[in-house]
């Protein structure tokens, strides 16, 4: 493991410019045949902003195997669309019925509930058809691709984060024992942050081993950022956090800060934060930008 000689800050920037311009570019594309409204809608949250932390993970972790940004963006841009369509319907009523969202109006707000869910429903399919039709025309083999597409399969479903909103919104689904919000936590993001990695290493080719020394990496990385969320949702405000705070509490959830408090917490995302990096041992290439960026994320303010 080691550490390119340009700060990490520069290193994430170009990332997310490189990635954002690509959204750009993808939203300008959409299919005219899809209804005005619902193009409206998709690419309204799609190009609201954020820190784009899943596809620069994805982005990073093929290149560490020798890809070019430029063949593994559609895996990138796929998993930016699963993590925009969560966040939408997230924010809805029936979920955590959110106003705010990256500092805009979130999106059944000024679409309504209906055209919400569809437009995070029409996302979610596009995270397939896209990176499946871009990678296609590439030169990457075909079993790398499917199995990259598996992954991020898996990560969507039941196993992933949508048995993880299950366990965190249905009061039938919440346990009382400590490790609640652990389970909630892998599922709900751990396991998102964790495919970017997982499935950018494993189109770039990286062999099992590293695949999955990068998962775990990744399951690591989403507990801590997960911790670090609790910690701000109750430390922060609206302003810093471009979303709504005390949420969590309002809501009566079992979170890492209700259950441990707030120092507990910290130390345990420093701990989740230090398992991570000391995964990333075992990958031969250089890893240095995770280590960054994992000290990095358990630091952030909003």
């Amino acid at each position: 493991m080691t550490q390119n000689t340009r700060s990490f800050q520069a290193l994430f920037s170009e990332a997310g410019e490189f990635v954002e311009a690509r959204l750009q570019e993808l939203a300008e594309m959409l299919p005219v045949p899809a209804p005005r409204r619902l193009r409206e809608s998709m690419i309204y949250s799609l190009t609201a902003g954020g820190k784009r932390l899943r596809p620069i993970l994805c982005l990073k972790a093929a290149e560490v195997f020798g890809m070019s940004w430029d063949v593994s963006i559609p895996m990138a841009l796929g998993f930016e669309m699963i993590h925009t369509a969560s966040l939408i319907h997230d924010d809805l009523p029936a979920m955590d019925n959110d106003v705010l969202r990256r500092g805009k109006a979130t999106n059944h707000v000024l679409f309504g509930e209906s055209l919400a869910i569809l437009a995070g429903d029409a996302l979610m399919a596009w995270a397939f058809e896209y990176p499946l039709s871009a990678l296609s025309k590439s030169n990457v083999p075909a079993e790398r691709i499917c199995e990259a597409m598996r992954i991020l399969a898996n990560s969507l479903g039941p196993f992933g984060i949508c048995g993880g909103q299950v366990l965190d919104t249905d009061p039938e689904s919440m346990e009382t024992g400590s490790d609640f919000p652990f389970k909630v936590a892998a599922r709900k993001t751990a396991v998102l942050i964790a495919a970017c990695v997982e499935s950018g290493a494993v189109l770039g080719g990286a062999d099992q081993a590293a695949a999955n020394a990068f998962r775990t990496y990744g399951n690591h990385l989403g507990l801590a950022f997960q911790m670090v969320d609790d910690i701000l949702d109750v430390t922060s405000s609206a302003e810093e956090l471009g979303k709504t705070p005390g949420k969590d509490a309002t809501q009566n959830k079992k979170t890492f800060v209700s259950l441990f408090g707030l120092e507990e917490t910290r130390w345990l995302a420093h701990n989740e934060t230090e398992k991570g990096i000391n995964a990333l041992r075992t990958i031969e290439g250089d890893t240095g930008f995770f280590a960054a960026l994992s000290e990095n994320l358990v630091e952030r303010t909003r």
